[in-house]
């Protein structure tokens, strides 16, 4: 007995899973048949006779059953139920596909890109609108400068999510927003893994939803700094929303434009592979008996997991060196100057100012390890528990 799966062709496979967990796998048309005979009850040697007389094909149903079962989509075998984990509860559960179903319409995305159009002519007109790095330092005190940046960059990180959210649960995909990390960042993400089984255009409109709402609101900055003056609210939104842009172009890290390129290119899962791949080839190196299974993936995902192989391990090269070269001293400076000043306290601006900046720091650091333990930890516990052995 299989569990209620949503059914999508694509490039000349049938993608098959779960809208309630984002589990899915990439079939065949064989596979697509076996997998009809089992949904309409019929015994896996039965099913495995009639795929035979119909295809010409023998396949293993009973191993085909087991592949299913690991993917998380079979519900019972031979009336037992599989134990499989609960579908995760997902963001705002009340949030109803109907209520936000305006958000795909193509005449709301018109007039964002109306908006954006509108902000980027001013910039031309107007390149002074357009805030440098000392916007930043707004205030000669350190703890107003990090907690409005923090402050602005937040709320800007929810919406971002929002938009990725809201999209998703217009095209009926429950969506779950969490913290995860992505290298040395700290990072707020949206899980709409069964957006696979929505239309390209629902796709990419999901995908890139965040980004089209970072530039608006970029341009909703520059008209108010036209028609009110400059702010520094605006030009910290402004230049907080450009660095979140160009990070998107770090796909790398599996950012928004990861998520298009990977579907443009036709891949299923470029990160996931290449890291397999690497570990192939990493234990066959090393000298293991057992290296890793190596993905099956067709001449044309071949060639594109070659190019996004080079992309992965140059960026993660650069992310590491601007962290070891910049943000690990800028943190450690900042570290250093807030214990001395707790350490001998000039008066009680300072010292408030030097614990803001210190609880701001352990806090981040703090929510990154969670999320990085919450994401390895499980795999960390069994590789150590199997050094034990």
């Amino acid at each position: 007995m299989l569990h209620e799966l949503g059914v999508r062709m694509d490039r000349g496979e049938w993608i098959v899973g779960r809208v309630s967990t984002g589990d899915f796998v990439a079939l065949p048309d064989v596979g697509m048949r076996a997998l009809r005979l089992l949904q309409d009850g019929l015994p896996t040697g039965e099913t495995q006779r009639r795929l035979r007389q119909e295809t010409g094909c023998k396949l293993d149903i009973d191993s085909f059953v087991r592949q299913l079962a690991d993917a998380g989509l079979v519900a019972a075998v031979d009336g037992r139920p599989v134990p499989t984990p609960d579908p995760p509860r997902p963001t705002f559960p009340r949030l109803r596909p109907e209520s936000v179903r305006w958000t795909l319409h193509p005449a709301l995305h018109v007039c964002v890109v109306a908006l954006i159009a509108v902000g980027v002519i001013l910039l031309v007109r107007q390149p002074a609108l357009l805030p440098d790095w000392r916007a930043l330092l707004w205030s000669p005190s350190g703890a107003a400068v990090l907690f409005t940046r923090i402050a602005i960059g937040w709320l800007m990180l929810f919406i971002h999510e929002m938009a990725h959210l809201v999209t998703a649960r217009a095209a009926g995909v429950p969506g779950r927003v969490t913290f995860g990390t992505r290298l040395q960042f700290l990072a707020v993400q949206t899980d709409v893994s069964a957006i696979w089984l929505a239309p390209r255009r629902v796709r990419l409109t999901v995908y890139l939803s965040g980004m089209a709402v970072d530039i608006a609101l970029c341009a909703i900055c520059v008209i108010l700094s036209v028609l009110t003056g400059p702010h520094p609210a605006y030009s910290i939104a402004l230049l907080t929303g450009m660095v979140v842009l160009a990070t998107q172009a770090c796909v790398f890290m599996r950012t928004d434009l990861y998520f298009v390129l990977q579907d443009l290119t036709g891949c299923r899962n470029m990160y996931g592979d290449v890291i397999a791949y690497a570990r192939h080839g990493l234990t066959r190196l090393l000298g293991r008996r057992r290296p890793g299974p190596i993905p099956q993936v067709s001449r044309r995902e071949r060639r594109w997991l070659v190019v996004y192989a080079m992309v992965l391990v140059g960026g993660t090269i650069a992310c590491l060196g601007v962290f070891a070269t910049i943000t690990l001293p800028v943190t450690v400076t900042l570290v250093v100057r807030s214990a001395q000043t707790l350490i001998s306290p000039s008066g009680p601006s300072e010292t408030l100012d030097a614990v803001v900046v210190l609880t701001i720091l352990a806090t981040t650091q703090i929510l990154w390890l969670r999320a990085w333990w919450r994401r390895h930890g499980r795999r960390l516990r069994r590789r150590t528990g199997d050094a034990g052995v």
